[in-house]
């Protein structure tokens, strides 16, 4: 089995020493991780294969780089397994828009499930736009920052569980198994989901990252941010400003990318925004 080096990634977390096991050092790391790794899909765009596989995750977020679920959420809980704390892997389903029904456990989604202190907890650090902190795996309706969640019983997934995003959210919410998962299960979507056209992943660049008081989104072009004061964006139509936001606001510098990848990258981004704003004025 391969060994996960703790220190290099709770330095990158930003955390010295996480201690013991324990429901405040969850909180701590979870909390760490969703505001210095941030959600992304940029390897899709930038033409390069990933995998489910934890280990790989984990040397990406290492050379200062984030993912999406299978890879935010498989690396968190080698993290957390390596500190001890007992860590299972879930198939998730996420529902996307209010108009289509919920879809279920339907393995598009890697959620975890943490148990500590006589506690079973919902820890997702592969959400985007979501969880600040884990929360206790309750029927009950939970504040963070400016946004308001719930869990309740899952309607769909027999057994099972449901996140309700804050209205606000770039999803409605997320029905979830309890049964356990491991990286076999996700490689079909995961693939899906970083080839399909009709994938949003392909479709559109994105990075969120969350912190105490709301969320950084990029969208394309479109840089936001959520907060107590409601939703402010603007549009990056310069190559020097979207690669200065993705720097400042996301962490991400693409160090490891050429010069040639990153003039192909933004043309594609570009051009799919500019595809955008035409379907949207028409």
């Amino acid at each position: 089995m391969q060994q996960v080096d703790v220190q290099r990634y709770l330095q990158r977390l930003g955390i010295a020493d996480p201690g013991p096991p324990s429901a405040a050092g969850l909180r701590a790391l979870h909390a760490a991780h969703v505001e210095r790794v941030p959600f992304e899909t940029l390897e899709i765009h930038l033409g390069r294969a990933t995998t489910v596989d934890p280990h790989e995750s984990i040397a990406r977020i290492l050379r200062g780089r984030g993912g999406y679920c299978f890879h935010l959420n498989g690396a968190f809980a080698t993290l957390l397994q390596a500190l001890g704390y007992t860590v299972s892997w879930h198939r998730g389903g996420v529902h996307s828009t209010s108009r289509t029904p919920p879809p279920g456990a339907t393995g598009d989604h890697l959620t975890l499930t943490v148990a500590c202190e006589g506690q079973s907890w919902f820890v997702d650090v592969g959400l985007g736009d979501a969880l600040h902190e884990p929360l206790p795996l309750r029927a009950a309706t939970y504040r963070q920052g400016p946004f308001t969640y719930g869990l309740t019983r899952s309607g769909v997934e027999p057994g099972g569980w449901r996140f309700d995003h804050d209205p606000r959210g770039t999803f409605v919410g997320m029905d979830f198994s309890l049964a356990p998962a491991g990286p076999g299960d996700f490689i079909r979507l995961h693939r899906e989901l970083s080839t399909s056209p009709d994938s949003g992943f392909v479709r559109i660049v994105s990075a969120m990252r969350r912190d105490t008081r709301g969320v950084d989104a990029l969208e394309g072009c479109i840089l936001s941010r959520t907060d107590s004061t409601g939703r402010n964006q603007r549009e990056l139509e310069r190559a020097s400003d979207w690669f200065g936001a993705l720097a400042d606001v996301f962490g991400l510098a693409l160090d490891d990318a050429t010069a040639d990848e990153r003039t192909v990258l933004w043309a594609n981004v570009y051009s799919k925004h500019q595809a955008w704003k035409a379907r949207r004025n028409c």
